[in-house]
C-alpha cells in the first residue's frame, strides 16, 4: 500500500518573530509531525524594532534571536511600530500588505492543506479564513486550521469578517493556562467563532507545545485529513 502523502501546512509566525526564528521555535512540532505534515513557515512583511511590544514580551514568547530581524503582520498605532493584541487599536497599519504576503505565499508556495498560526499569526490566519469563506478569491479555504495562542483580531476591518457567521472549517485551538501574553479566555473567544472547534490546553505559557500528550492530539486531528 502506498504511503500517505504528508499534509502541507502554511505556518504564520507571531509578532516580533523572524521566519528562521519561527522555524526554530516550531522544531519540536516539526519533529513530532515528521512524515505526517510539512510545515512551511512565513513571517510578517514589516520589520519590527527589537524593543517593540507588548505582544511576545514574556520570557517564553518565542522572540527571534537578537541577530535576526524581527517582523510583524501589522501595527496598532499610526506613528509607532508596535502591536497590542488586547487593546482596541487606533489603526491596523500594514494589514493589507500582510494579507498580500499570505496571498502570495498561497499562490506561489501552495497548494496547502491547512494553516497554522501563532499569536498575531493566528489572528491573521483566522481572518484569512473568514475572508475566504466570504468569497475573497485570494484565500481559498484550507481543509483545516490550527491556531496557537490565538485571539480575535481587534480594529476596523478585522472584526467584521469574523462576525458575519461561524467559520465552518475544522479547527484545533491550542493555548496555555498560564499564557501572560494572550490570556486563555482570548483564545477561547476565537475558538467560539468556529463550528465544532477542538481545544487543546496545556499548563505552560506563550509558545507552541509539542510534548508527547500534545503530539497525540495534533496527530489525531491531522489524521482525519490524511490521503
Amino acid at each position: 500500500m502506498a504511503a500517505k502523502r504528508p499534509l502541507r501546512v502554511l505556518c504564520l509566525a507571531g509578532f516580533r518573530q523572524s521566519e528562521l526564528g519561527f522555524r526554530e521555535k516550531t522544531g519540536a512540532l516539526r519533529k513530532a509531525l515528521r512524515g505526517r505534515a510539512e510545515l512551511v513557515c512565513l513571517s510578517g512583511p514589516h520589520p519590527v524594532p527589537h524593543a517593540a511590544g507588548p505582544e511576545g514580551a514574556g520570557p517564553d514568547s518565542g522572540r527571534c534571536p537578537s541577530e535576526e530581524q524581527p517582523r510583524g503582520w501589522w501595527f496598532s498605532e499610526q506613528d509607532a511600530d508596535v502591536f497590542s493584541a488586547l487593546e482596541e487599536p487606533t489603526v491596523c497599519r500594514g494589514l493589507e500588505e500582510a494579507l498580500g504576503t499570505v496571498a502570495q505565499a498561497l499562490n506561489k508556495l501552495g497548494p496547502f492543506d491547512g494553516l497554522l498560526g501563532f499569536s498575531q499569526g493566528a489572528a491573521l490566519a483566522a481572518l484569512v479564513c473568514a475572508l475566504g469563506q466570504a468569497g475573497d478569491p485570494r484565500f481559498p479555504l484550507p481543509r483545516f486550521i490550527i491556531l496557537v495562542s490565538g485571539f480575535c483580531p481587534r480594529g476596523l476591518g478585522l472584526k467584521e469578517p469574523l462576525l458575519q457567521g461561524p467559520l465552518s472549517l475544522p479547527s484545533l485551538h491550542v493555548f496555555g493556562d498560564t499564557d501572560r501574553v494572550i490570556p486563555s479566555h482570548e483564545s477561547m473567544q476565537l475558538a467560539s467563532q468556529f463550528l465544532g472547534a477542538i481545544t487543546l490546553t496545556h499548563s505552560g505559557g506563550h509558545f507552541i507545545p509539542a510534548s508527547a500528550l500534545q503530539r497525540q492530539a495534533y496527530l489525531k486531528f491531522l489524521d482525519q485529513f490524511a490521503e
